[in-house]
Parts: C-alpha cells; sequence; structure tokens
C-alpha cells in the first residue's frame, strides 16, 4: 500500500465495516464524526477513534508510530475514569490478499482506538440544554471528579504555573487576530489583569505543588466529555497527547467542568458540585486555594474563547460560522467577569434542626459572590470529615460531647477564615444556639474585613420534628429527642434577622434573598 494513501484507504476501510448488531434502533450502518484531531467512526456496538495524520504546535500525529503512541497512550489516560468505555489500541493490517483487517495477522498501516459505543444522548452537553441538572447528579459529577484527581499522578506547581503564563501570552496573540470579535481595549485588559493575577498567585501555585494538588488529570473535563452510563456520569477523552497541557492544579481541572456549567446557566449544578467536591475530597484541606479558582475558572473561558473564534474561520455555513462567533465573544465576556473583584461575604445561617438551613444554604450559595457562588460549610458534614467516617454514618455519642464539637467549630472557624481571607464568599451552616458563637462568627468576618450577615430560622416544634423524622442520607444525625433537647436552650439574644421558615423553601429563600440584598 502506497504509504501517502493509506490513511485514507483505511479511512474508507472503516467507513465500510459491518454493524455487529443492524437490528438496533439507531445504529444501522456507520457513522463518522470529524475533529481537527481525529476521526470516529461508530458502527455496531462498538466506536473506532482513528488519529488523523496531522501536526499542530500542540500535537504531532504526522507518522504511524506516534498515532500508535497516541493510541495507546490514549487507553492509559482513560482506563481508570472509563474502563467501561476504552478497550484497546487496535491495529488496522494489511494481509497477504491486500486487503485490510482490524487486528489481522498483516503488517500494521493504521492504529485505532477501540471503544464501546454510547448513546450521545446521554452526553451531559444535550443534557444540559434540556433542564437544569438534579442535585443527585450534581452531586455524582463532584464524586467523579474526586476520584479521578485522587488517582492522578503528582506533578510539580513550577511547571505549571509557567505554562499558565504562556497560555496567558497565546490568548493574547489569538485575540487581538479577531479584532471583530474582541475589542483591542478589552484584550489589553484581560492580558494585563491575567498577568498581574498569575504573579500574585505564583508562590500559592507552587505551594499547592509541594502539597499534592498539582496532578496529570484529565485535561478536558468539559461536558462533552462525560456521558451518563447505568445512570453514573462518566469522564471520558483526556488529554493522551500533551502531559503539560495534562497537568494542572486538581482546582484547574475542576475549574472547566464549572466554567462550563455557569456558562450553560446551570449555576446550581455548578456550585453544588464545587461544594460537594471540597467535601468530599480528601486531597484537598486547603482552602487557601480558592484564591486562584476566579484565574483557573478565567482560563478555561478565555480558551474555549479563542478555539471558537479559530473555529469560526473554517465553517462554510454562515449560520455556523455566526454562531462559532457568537460563542467565542460570549466566552470572552465571562473571562472578563471572572476576574473582576469581588468583595467576600459571609452568611451564617443558624436556627433549631430541621429549620431547613442546609437547603436554603444551598438555594442562596449560587447567587452570593463571584463564580461558581459562596462555599457551603456544615457542622455537620465536618464532624464527620474529622471522624473520617461517611456522611450518611452516624457518628458516635462521644461526637457530640461539648469537646468534640468544639474541635468540630474549631475546625470550621479555621476553614471560613481562610476562605475568606481568599477573596470568596462562604455560608456557615450550624445551629447557632449559643449567643457566644454567634459573636464569634461575627468577629471573624470583621477580622478579614468581609461583609456578614446572619439569618436566623423559625418553625413550630412540629414541624421540626416532621421534617427530621423524613430525612434521608443526610450528614445529620438529629432526630426528634434533640429537638426536644434544643426547644429547652437559652438562646440568649438575638440579633440575626429572623426568618419564618414554617413554609415553603422557595417563600423562605425570597425572604432570605431580600434580607441579603440579592436580586432575583
Amino acid at each position: 500500500m502506497d504509504p501517502a494513501r493509506s490513511q485514507d484507504e483505511v479511512l474508507k476501510f472503516l467507513e465500510d465495516l459491518p454493524s455487529d448488531d443492524p437490528g438496533d434502533p439507531g445504529r444501522g450502518g456507520t457513522k463518522r464524526i470529524d475533529t481537527h484531531a481525529n476521526i470516529v467512526f461508530l458502527t455496531g456496538s462498538k466506536a473506532y477513534k482513528v488519529k488523523r495524520e496531522v501536526r499542530f504546535p500542540f500535537l504531532d500525529y504526522s507518522t504511524l508510530a506516534l498515532r500508535e503512541e497516541a493510541c495507546r497512550a490514549e487507553i492509559t489516560c482513560n482506563k481508570d475514569n472509563a474502563p467501561q468505555i476504552y478497550l484497546r489500541a487496535l491495529p488496522i493490517t494489511l494481509e497477504a490478499d491486500g486487503r485490510l483487517a482490524l487486528d489481522g495477522a498483516g503488517e500494521p498501516v493504521e492504529w485505532a482506538v477501540e471503544m464501546n459505543r454510547f448513546d450521545r444522548r446521554n452526553e451531559l452537553d444535550v443534557m444540559a440544554e434540556k433542564a437544569p441538572f438534579t442535585d443527585d447528579l450534581s452531586d455524582s459529577l463532584a464524586q467523579m471528579m474526586v476520584d479521578a484527581h485522587e488517582t492522578a499522578p503528582v506533578r510539580g506547581g513550577g511547571g505549571f504555573h509557567d505554562e499558565l503564563a504562556s497560555y496567558v501570552e497565546q490568548n493574547e496573540v489569538a485575540f487581538h487576530e479577531f479584532p471583530e470579535l474582541f475589542a483591542t481595549e478589552d484584550v489589553r485588559h484581560l492580558s494585563e489583569t491575567s498577568r498581574s493575577v498569575l504573579s500574585s498567585l505564583r508562590e500559592l501555585i507552587v505551594k499547592r505543588g509541594e502539597q499534592g494538588l498539582v496532578r496529570r488529570c484529565h485535561g478536558d473535563a468539559h461536558l462533552r466529555n462525560i456521558v451518563l452510563i447505568d445512570a453514573r456520569p462518566v469522564l471520558f477523552d483526556a488529554v493522551e497527547f500533551s502531559d503539560a497541557i495534562a497537568t494542572g492544579d486538581v482546582l484547574y481541572d475542576l475549574a472547566f467542568l464549572l466554567m462550563d456549567l455557569w456558562e450553560r446557566g446551570q449555576h446550581r449544578s455548578a456550585n453544588r458540585i464545587f461544594n460537594r467536591y471540597l467535601d468530599k475530597s480528601r486531597l484537598d484541606d486547603h482552602p487557601e486555594g480558592l484564591a486562584a479558582l476566579p484565574f483557573y475558572l478565567m482560563m478555561r473561558a478565555a480558551i474555549r474563547s479563542k478555539i471558537a473564534a479559530s473555529s469560526a474561520l473554517s465553517q462554510q455555513d454562515p449560520k455556523q460560522r455566526e454562531t462559532q462567533q457568537e460563542q467565542a465573544r460570549t466566552y470572552f465576556k465571562y473571562a472578563l467577569s471572572f476576574l473582576e473583584p469581588s468583595v467576600p461575604h459571609l452568611v451564617a445561617i443558624g436556627g433549631l434542626s430541621g429549620t431547613g438551613k442546609t437547603t436554603l444554604a444551598y438555594s442562596l450559595a449560587p447567587g452570593i459572590g463571584h463564580a461558581p457562588g459562596a462555599r457551603v460549610l456544615r457542622t455537620d458534614v465536618m464532624r464527620k470529615r474529622l471522624l473520617n467516617i461517611p456522611e450518611t454514618e452516624k457518628a458516635p455519642e462521644e461526637a457530640y460531647t461539648q469537646e468534640a464539637s468544639d474541635r468540630v467549630y474549631q475546625a470550621l472557624d479555621e476553614t471560613i477564615r481562610a476562605v475568606l481571607a481568599a477573596g470568596h464568599c462562604a455560608i456557615y451552616d450550624a445551629v447557632f444556639a449559643e449567643e457566644d458563637e454567634r459573636t464569634r462568627i461575627e468577629a471573624i468576618a470583621r477580622h478579614v474585613e468581609a461583609g456578614f450577615t446572619g439569618l436566623w430560622l423559625i418553625a413550630p416544634a412540629a414541624t421540626l420534628k416532621e421534617r427530621v423524622a423524613a430525612r434521608a442520607g443526610d450528614a445529620s444525625d438529629a432526630t426528634t429527642d434533640v429537638i426536644d433537647k434544643q426547644l429547652g436552650y437559652d438562646l440568649g439574644q438575638l440579633t440575626w434577622t429572623g426568618i419564618d421558615a414554617d413554609g415553603g423553601m422557595d417563600d423562605t429563600t425570597q425572604f432570605a434573598r431580600a434580607s441579603l440584598g440579592l436580586k432575583d
């Protein structure tokens, strides 16, 4: 076979592959999907991905040996996150009779990644356009990212910082190539602000590398690379062609998903994933790292913006070109907004068990502070974290002694202080039955020059008991007996804003938002 024609003939061979289940609705015949670096063939229950014979500044698939290496690397990079999708690196061989075969006895003339096929309607970028993600799905996405990062290889922070610096310069050059899309003054502002912010973050990023928080991650964890299989999210199509691109702070990897959701208007999901990731992760006990999150979100949006602008150039369809250009403008606006200054604010939500503190906290959080909204911190979650037990496992009685409770509040006080000092808003969800607890948390906000609002939720005893009795799968261990005990507390002087929490959560949220001065 003529090497110059080999890939074209291979592609024709793959287009004509017979389906292994032609009777399956929607899977008759082979479907071809082209991207700038890959071609995917969907046939029956399988998918075959071939690397294009191309070379770009960021990847090189120009020789058969490099394409084989890339196919094998793709299996390696995805085997932990998506073993149910990725099967093997497969040679396409030239047989003695001159015909091509999948994994035959002849000489390999091309390589492909063999995968199990999935229903593209279950890709999260498709689902995100149809309806808001449920809290259960958001919780599963957070756990998916935690699992991916816990097994990711550790790398150094210095190299990652230098890569980010190079991205800032590359972005500026790219944006200036499209003056019809990006105003020169806006490009200058974004570039100068990015350089300044990144310079201020250098020590933090290097330190996070020393803490094991810079890793060889997925590298491309946006909605199009996540699919539901057996009702669980699966992260696929990791960056296999560049260690540098895939290496970063775990928060930078998470930021792609958060940014993608934020841009889609899925603010509640983005906020919940952000919070539940930090609650569940055993890697990141360093809340000061949140100081880097706005920059990470900006960088993810900026890169998507320049890719959209570049893609628009190759679009022959005027409508498709216009769509890509509008995407470029939208992502650029988000990149600018992510670096806008934000004053940290602490909202403390107190009240007896069953008043709905946690539900209110998650309802308010997406609208407080910059993206992806406020960090929600709960005494119930911290208690289980300190005990190193699952959130839904009942804590032993000794976990509720005064000494044990003091440790929980101390840990949360330190975390709150670090979150606010990092410039991030927070919501503190606790009973706050003692006056000195309320006084102490107000003092913490003042100490870091953050704003403060205290909300006190009120509901009748019958309502509290009914809600607590109906709880399932929650970190709280409160029972109706606990409520009887709480009803006898001396609450001292209450100066926080009282909110009637006896009605529906929509009403409670509306009252709370009004107290905080939040716009609808």
